[in-house]
């Protein structure tokens, strides 16, 4: 039985807000990957897709080490102390990663932590050896305790904005956003909630002494749909407003954007994964009605510092075969829908939505499509990442979208995608001279489906002719997965097949341009999306 065609309304006549470019975040556990060669090669693409800076985040930028990189590791080696227990301040390796942004026009979003072994109140053990399989809480070793002299680690924080200011200029670093910490509500944090407060504070301050108009915020807890979680970042926000602040004796804290996660969780049923969007959007259904509960923050930013659909970046798919999904189509078509959730979740808030971290970069000289939760693979564009070129080419306003629809966003938040029906449903925007439509065909369960045919009734544009590119990512289309499986899933892939990978990897028209008119404003456009699919259409006139 043949699916039934999918009636979208798109009314440019009536937009909803502005396309912020909330997708133009990206983070990491393991920093030193910035500057080796496919992580350069990757940040110069994530550069290229977007109209706007880019921000990227991550991990261990203080932690002690002489900067190997390994799964969940890092290293900067910034602070160690000589003899008579005097810092030493050793900025190389910092600046190396941060260079790497500036000179790409991206910018930090600075993540101050990890704790170094100096400053550490218990450094042994202090380097972890976690694997994939292991117990994750292996990882909690001596960089996640607090600091056995808070004023040292201030003023470590101090210098370091001061030798950014320095290195990169005023100007520069004030458009970049600083925040202590990760994930502080477990064992990221192994001190008490009152032990980051007053790590906050003393941040805080050191950040805002060095730099008075630098941007600090937090606390990057995590998913807020659990109630603890919740109670963290309640009790951290209401601390920034009246709380004694540990390094000054006043009243509250210095707050410039407020940060939480929000992560979905796939699991296999029977034979196959099913992912599950909606545990993500209560996560940031959760976060931005406590931000909007407090008047004093409620226009804040805010940054959800790691928005995926799981929580292990590093977890590869021969141990945990659920995560198979990050290869090909299934991730691309839900970071599709989930950044349309989000988006429409900030509307219903009415809640300042900055951006949404994307917690994938890449894991150098690792096997090939290993099921790491990365954008490329040695050098390859994964899908997802034509996903996220797609955004780069909308811009202007969101425009109303309605029609026959399975799912709107309340749905997906309470429910997930889980019905008969997949969610077909649209994002569309309108500038001055051009207007666009991503359309996507996602469900949680990751199994074959027939191509539903989809109606798109467009409204609100300028009469006369207008061109029409159409963009694809599916199975066959802006796909080297498709491509890497098709020629026997190589391992030690030939300069010929690297170079076909490549070809595979951009994104890719559907079909050559065409030329349409539009009547009173009006034009209809049909079009087929198979499951997993996501489609974007560009219109210039």
């Amino acid at each position: 039985m043949l699916p039934e065609t999918v009636g979208i309304n798109i009314d440019y006549g009536k937009t909803v807000g502005d396309m912020d470019p909330v997708y133009a975040w990206f983070g990491h556990d393991e920093p030193n990957y910035t500057y080796m060669k496919d992580g350069r090669k990757l940040l110069s693409g994530l550069a290229d897709l977007s109209p706007v800076p880019v921000y990227v985040r991550t991990h261990n930028l203080l932690t002690t080490g002489d900067g190997s990189p390994a799964l969940k590791w890092g290293s900067t080696n910034a602070y160690t102390e000589d003899e008579q227990g005097r810092p030493v301040y050793d900025w190389t390796i910092v600046d190396k990663i941060f260079d790497t942004y500036v000179e790409r026009g991206m910018k930090p979003l600075v993540e101050i932590g990890f704790m170094p072994k100096a400053l550490s109140s218990k450094p042994e053990p202090y380097r972890h050896d976690w694997a994939p399989g292991n117990p994750y809480g292996n990882i909690y070793t001596g960089w996640a305790y607090p600091p056995e002299d808070y004023t040292k680690w201030a003023e470590l924080v101090y210098q370091w904005v001061r030798h950014a200011v320095d290195r990169y200029g005023k100007t520069e670093v004030e458009s970049w956003y600083w925040e202590p910490w990760n994930e502080p509500n477990i064992g990221y944090w192994q001190g008490t909630t009152e032990e980051y407060l007053k790590l906050y504070d003393y941040t805080a301050d050191a950040v805002k002494r060095a730099l008075p108009t630098a941007i600090i915020g937090g606390p990057h807890s995590t998913g807020p749909s659990w109630d603890k979680a919740a109670e963290f970042l309640e009790t951290f926000l209401q601390h920034c407003i009246d709380g004694k602040n540990y390094a000054t004796g006043e009243s509250g804290a210095p707050l410039d954007f407020v940060a939480f996660h929000a992560k979905g969780g796939p699991k296999f049923i029977e034979d196959h994964v099913q992912m599950n969007l909606g545990t993500q959007m209560r996560d940031v259904s959760r976060g931005f009605e406590i931000v909007a509960s407090f008047p004093a923050w409620k226009n804040l930013p805010i940054v959800i510092g790691e928005s995926d659909p799981e929580g292990c970046a590093a977890c590869s798919m021969d141990v945990y075969p659920h995560n198979g999904y990050r290869n090909g189509t299934m991730y691309s078509s839900y970071t599709a829908a989930a950044f349309a959730r989000k988006m429409a979740l900030a509307d219903h808030f009415g809640v300042n939505f900055k951006g949404a971290v994307t917690w994938a970069f890449e894991f150098e000289d690792q096997p090939w499509f290993h099921g790491f939760r990365d954008l490329a693979t040695n050098g390859i564009d994964k899908p997802v990442l034509n996903v996220f070129r797609m955004f780069g080419m909308m811009s202007g306003r969101r425009a109303a979208v309605s029609g026959d629809l399975a799912y709107d966003f309340r749905t997906v938040r309470d429910s997930s995608v889980r019905g008969a029906k997949t969610d077909v449903n649209a994002l569309a925007t309108i500038g001055e001279h051009s207007a666009e439509i991503m359309v996507w065909n996602y469900h949680d369960d990751d199994r074959l489906g027939p191509a539903v045919p989809v109606n798109l009734n467009l409204s609100g544009l300028p009469d006369g002719k207008m061109q029409v590119q159409h963009y694809r990512v599916d199975a066959t289309h802006s796909n080297a997965y498709t491509a890497w499986k098709k020629m026997g899933s190589p391992q030690y892939p030939n300069s010929r097949q690297v170079a076909e990978l490549e070809a595979a990897s951009g994104l890719e028209l559907l079909e050559n341009p065409k030329w349409e008119e539009t009547q009173a404003g009006k034009l209809e456009l049909n079009i087929s999306i198979p499951r997993q699919g996501v489609s974007l259409l560009k219109l210039r006139w």
